[in-house]
């Protein structure tokens, strides 16, 4: 059910704080991983196939399992899955550790983690967006999104990735040891949070009915449709740069032939721009509309993915990152609250596992084209195709208008 505000519009209530802290320690876990194991793995390996395969391996649970995950979610207390999901997430990582200090690393290993993790992730990452609207007021989403997202995105990409680049040098064990004391420290900070009380489920209702019911919902709504494609095809671009973008960047035989600390470096520069955008979203929402806003982040969001085809300066590829990640965030701010506002609690888990399918499974699809292209094409074909795929999804917000984006009663 949701929550009825009891405090004033601009100050949210302290279940939020605890939520927000607990998200920023988890994700700065993930952002060490994000750049830890593709380091470790190009010690084990440099085929593109292969270190595309991780990106690939790590999201194929978004495109099999969120389904289910958002139907476990609604008949679960989301905080519950939520305190499950980092300590279990925890214990993964210090699995990891002990492989490495027995000597027992490998690709397939790594493979394995990387699939377990995703798995969990489905199930975190739903059940953190499903459970705000019961957190803060519905007047308050789009500021509570706000917050979320700079705290999210500043943690995986502003402060991770660096971290990770330094832990790597310093040793892989603790690299990848690291992760796991934040995601323990998240799941018992998120043991604060209040019982989430969920509405009766239909007696005799079954898995797949209620994943249908979702799915009906999204098929139903033509502008979250719409939105879900459009971010599909974005994380298939996206996707398939990033999965290859490491052998672009770090190594004496790539092209910017960066170090592994100055490679987790330029990753922050999406951080930053995403920092900016959360400070700068809802202000822009208001003056500029929402359709006009959304239609902004899409060539935004291309200069991140072709950039690299384009120039090999970095300081130029760290500004479109920055510029990339300002872009992101806008869209995300916007059309998460939208999604918030107007899916009925009981139905939240499963309309944002229905939603990432269409909008996250492509990822695992782009990992696979992205390393595949790489192989046979070169690195810079993929940064070109990738970023013209972007750009024409600006043709899909075409007939929108901002009434289209208010919820209905």
């Amino acid at each position: 059910m949701r929550r009825q505000a009891t405090e004033r519009p601009d100050r949210l209530p302290p279940a939020f704080w605890r939520l927000l802290s607990a998200s920023g320690l988890s994700n700065v876990a993930d952002g060490v991983l994000m750049v830890a194991v593709p380091l470790v793995a190009i010690r084990l390996t440099r085929s593109p196939v292969a270190i595309a395969g991780l990106s690939v391996i790590v999201t194929l649970p978004w495109l099999v399992f969120s389904l289910v995950a958002g139907a476990l979610v609604d008949r679960s207390d989301r905080r519950r899955v939520l305190v499950a999901s980092n300590l279990g997430r925890g214990a993964v990582a210090i699995g990891l550790v002990a492989a490495v200090m027995l000597d027992g690393m490998s690709i397939l290993l790594l493979y394995v983690v990387a699939f377990v993790l995703g798995m969990i992730e489905t199930m975190a990452d739903t059940a953190s967006q499903t459970i705000l609207p019961s957190v803060v007021a519905p007047a308050q989403l789009t500021r509570a999104n706000s917050r979320l997202f700079a705290v999210e995105l500043g943690a995986n990409q502003f402060i991770g990735p660096p971290l990770g680049g330094v832990l790597v040098a310093v040793g892989a064990a603790l690299a990848l040891g690291s992760p796991a004391v934040l995601w323990l420290a998240a799941g018992f900070l998120l043991l604060g949070l209040p019982t989430h009380v969920r509405e009766m489920r239909a007696p005799g209702s079954t898995l797949r009915a209620e994943v249908a019911e979702g799915l009906r919902f999204l098929a139903g709504h033509r502008v979250l449709r719409r939105f879900a494609v459009m971010v599909g095809g974005f994380n298939f671009a996206a996707s398939a740069t990033s999965a290859v973008f490491v052998l672009y960047a770090v190594g004496e035989g790539s092209t910017l032939g960066l170090s592994e600390p100055v490679f987790g470096l330029l990753l922050t520069a999406t951080a930053l721009g995403s920092l900016i955008g959360s400070v700068f979203a809802e202000r822009l929402e208001r003056w500029l509309g929402r359709i006009r806003l959304l239609a902004l982040t899409v060539p935004g969001s291309a200069l991140l993915v072709i950039t690299p085809g384009l120039t090999s300066d970095v300081r130029l590829v760290g500004a479109a990152f920055m510029i990339g990640g300002f872009a992101i965030v806008v869209w995300n701010v916007v059309t998460v609250s939208l999604r918030q506002r107007i899916t009925p609690d009981r139905l939240l888990g499963r309309l944002n596992s229905a939603y990432r399918l269409l909008a996250w499974g492509t990822r695992p699809l782009g990992a696979l084209a992205g390393g595949l292209i790489a192989q046979f094409a070169g690195l810079r074909v993929v940064f070109l195709g990738m970023g013209i795929i972007t750009l024409l999804l600006v043709v899909m917000l075409k007939g929108l208008r901002d009434a289209d984006l208010e919820p209905v009663d």
